[in-house]
């Protein structure tokens, strides 16, 4: 693969002689996160603001090069890195670009540059008494918020404070011709026309490169408390959950749920994690709520185990942060636990509230009749229908030749249960490469020519993160 001759260096004189990695030290940057995809590119390329980003996409329309936009490459589904087809691309790395440009305490909201790594966007408007509450897990200190918003990131606190999609204001995105659209308002109401942001919010960067962000802020919490408990089933959890939200309206932050299979992997591979309970559960959840004391949330929980009877086993709450940390750590590690253990085959479906047991003792049941002995990693934010369920066998070193065989049919057991639930084949990681042809069988005809008009439309050359999505 090679570029025509100048550009090359007509990209550096945009971006300076260290913006532009070529050779054996761009090869990091071609593979994803988890292993599983590795493509090849021209060039990895760092611009370092906005005007650089333009110029670069500029010079690759002219010369037909296509651009895969990436963030902190924490992409689960190959979104984030190039193909293998042996077209002309290059990778368009924005992690120089992370300054926090605003912090408007009073307005409530914050400007921040795409390179911004998701950690480091608490600590400024905590400083004013605010808080910014996308709040990712075992990817938060990699991951950059243009790919956040590029995937519509969720997290942990979805169920109060909605999706990546619902936390932003304005966008400034650079288009597939090289013009900026300066979209950066903090406007709570703004009914001018189509709201254009949301086109790119979700897009995986197929309609254009996200440079910078407006993002909502909230009221720091006055105090939380977390509570860990040992539940049934997922039935009663979700039971339990209706019953907090009842009780606690919006206080509650996050509901999560934990699978035994997902803590004996964390246990094994992570250092200083233990057992929160002197009795093994099958199943915990782990949930946060915010502007109350332990003492209220103690008598809800009492008050639980007497309306479930069994289905609530046991309970710790505390709103000492170091003893809540501990108790999150079973959760935010379990992703990295799953990538020491091995490739699995992942799926990051969502079905209705409601509905969540259902679809974790339907799609148990089919997957184990047919590929009995198998391991299922059932985890996830229980508390908006959003469960991440991975497939693998208990003998790591087998599993390579078991997703090369059958990954296609455990899909199919997979998404068919979601289908019949009324669920979603992807709630927060995206589409990427990884679900590119299955989201064809799961989405109408219509919904695909409309997104396909639109991405034409935009980006009539195809040069935007071609191979993703659609």
């Amino acid at each position: 693969m090679s570029l025509e001759p100048g550009m090359l260096q007509a990209i550096a004189a945009v971006t300076g002689g260290d913006g532009v990695l070529t050779g054996d030290a761009a090869v990091p940057f071609y593979k994803d996160w988890r292993g599983r995809y590795q493509g090849d590119a021209l060039a990895v390329v760092f611009p370092a603001n906005t005007q650089q980003v333009s110029e670069v996409v500029q010079l690759c329309a002219k010369h037909r090069v296509a651009i895969v936009p990436q963030g902190g490459n924490t992409s689960l589904c190959g979104g984030s890195v190039p193909l293998t087809d042996g077209s002309q691309q290059i990778v368009l790395n924005l992690s120089r670009m992370n300054r926090i440009r605003n912090v408007d305490a009073v307005n409530y909201t914050m400007t921040v540059e795409a390179g911004c790594k998701l950690q480091s966007l608490y600590a400024a408007p905590e400083q004013a008494d605010r808080l910014f509450p996308l709040g990712l897990t075992a990817i938060a200190p990699h991951c950059e918020i243009g790919g956040n918003l590029s995937t519509n990131a969720g997290g942990i606190n979805v169920l109060r404070y909605g999706t990546a999609r619902n936390l932003v204001l304005g966008l400034e995105v650079v288009l597939p011709d090289g013009r900026i659209w300066d979209g950066l308002r903090s406007l709570r109401k703004d009914n001018t026309g189509y709201d254009l942001k949301q086109l790119f919010i979700g897009a995986e960067g197929t309609l254009g490169i996200i440079t910078a962000a407006v993002v909502k802020l909230f009221p720091l919490p006055k105090s939380v408390a977390t509570a860990c408990i040992a539940v049934r089933d997922p039935a009663a959890a979700v039971a339990l959950l209706a019953h907090l939200r009842a009780t606690c309206g919006d206080m509650i932050n996050a509901f999560e749920l934990i699978s035994r299979s997902c803590l004996e992997l964390v246990f094994r591979h992570i250092n200083d994690t233990h057992e929160p309970f002197a009795t093994q559960h099958e199943w915990l959840i782990i949930t946060q709520l915010a502007n109350v004391l332990p003492a209220p949330l103690e008598t809800v929980l009492r008050d639980a185990l007497l309306t479930f009877g069994a289905g609530v086993i046991e309970f710790d709450i505390s709103a000492d942060k170091e003893r809540a940390e501990r108790w999150w750590k079973l959760r935010k590690n379990i992703a990295e636990a799953q990538k020491a253990e091995g490739i699995s085959i992942k799926h990051d479906v969502s079905v209705p509230v409601s509905r969540a047991d259902e679809f974790i003792e339907q799609a148990g049941a089919a997957l184990r009749n047919q590929y009995p002995g198998i391991r299922i990693v059932a985890f996830g934010h229980l508390g908006d229908g959003n469960i991440h369920y991975n497939i693998s066998l208990l003998d790591a070193a087998h599993n390579a030749t078991f997703i090369e065989l059958h990954e296609h049919e455990v899909n199919r057991i997979v998404y068919e249960v979601v289908r019949k639930l009324d669920g979603s084949i992807s709630a927060e990681h995206g589409v990427g490469q990884l679900k590119r042809e299955e989201i064809t069988h799961y989405r109408s005809g219509l919904e695909l020519e409309l997104m396909r008009t639109i991405k034409r439309s935009i980006d009539p050359l195809n040069l935007m993160n071609p191979g993703k999505v659609i």
